[in-house]
């Protein structure tokens, strides 16, 4: 049954998105190694009202928008271990993009554990210890960049696989009840490709592309508010299959009545995502 329209927590904000520079050249790149990361991206805030989908998860899908909202409870509670997060949690997210899907086969190639504060990226030297939440708008991979790593996680495969469907999704779970920072999903079908610039992310080694955004009124943003631990939201990155959703434009959001909440918990995994047709 659907959350009555005016129970529903829909909140007025800003998304930072890419801020071109006035010379013309393209995104700087990401840099992450040796326990820092280093964004010096330009980015402007536009206002947007995020639309809160509680009661009204069903109508989202990652064929239909690029996103997906899951019950599922998970056996770790703390994901504070990283050698049980992957004994323990990885074999999860598996059988759950499996049930969701119909997918043969799920490769997890990372995962990222946020506890930090908001401006965590301006802590300076190690700052990857107080990893927080991104709070600018983008795509983990470009189309380019999915099959990059793709060849990167699994190089004697790749030529086969390429010719198969594949995706890379995100498995994203609260550690605690998420109401600071939550994360917003644009529907894909609002988010043209035209909107998306290419941008370098290397990290420990790996040189990967993702999208940066350009400010696009028309982009339609959802999230679900008080996201519980026992729920998880996919996030599609990207999809060989062009006749559906392909990607999902997210960010972290500033809710304005949590401002002054404890930092938020929450863990993705990522993961490419493999069919045999």
């Amino acid at each position: 049954m659907s959350v009555k329209d005016s129970e529903k927590h829909d909140v007025p904000t800003v998304l930072n998105y890419w801020d071109p520079p006035a010379d013309g050249s393209g995104p700087t790149p990401i840099v992450i190694g040796n326990g820092r990361i280093t964004n010096v991206r330009t980015h402007q805030a536009h206002n947007f009202v995020i639309t809160d989908v509680t009661g009204d998860e069903s109508q989202y899908t990652l064929d239909g928008q690029g996103f997906q909202f899951v019950s599922r409870v998970s056996e770790e509670k703390d994901f504070i271990d990283d050698k049980k997060i992957q004994s323990v949690y990885y074999p999860e997210c598996e059988r759950l993009l499996k049930d969701v899907t119909g997918a043969i086969h799920v490769h997890i190639f990372n995962h990222k554990v946020r506890r930090g504060p908001t401006q965590w990226h301006h802590l300076g030297h190690k700052n990857l210890a107080n990893r927080g939440p991104v709070t600018k708008t983008h795509v983990d991979q470009s189309y380019d960049g999915a099959e990059m790593r793709l060849r990167w996680e699994l190089p004697n495969e790749a030529d086969d696989l390429v010719k198969r469907r594949y995706q890379i999704i995100n498995v994203w779970r609260p550690i605690k009840t998420i109401d600071k920072d939550p994360v917003a999903v644009a529907d894909a079908n609002t988010v043209p490709d035209t909107d998306f610039v290419a941008a370098q992310m290397v990290e420990d080694g790996y040189s990967g592309e993702q999208w940066v955004v350009k400010h696009n009124p028309a982009h339609r943003w959802y999230f679900k508010h008080l996201l519980r631990p026992d729920e998880a939201l996919l996030i599609k990155c990207f999809d060989s299959d062009t006749a559906v959703a392909r990607r999902a434009l997210h960010s972290a959001f500033e809710d304005p009545e949590y401002r002054d909440r404890e930092s938020r918990q929450s863990i993705e995994v990522r993961c490419i995502v493999l069919y045999d047709v």
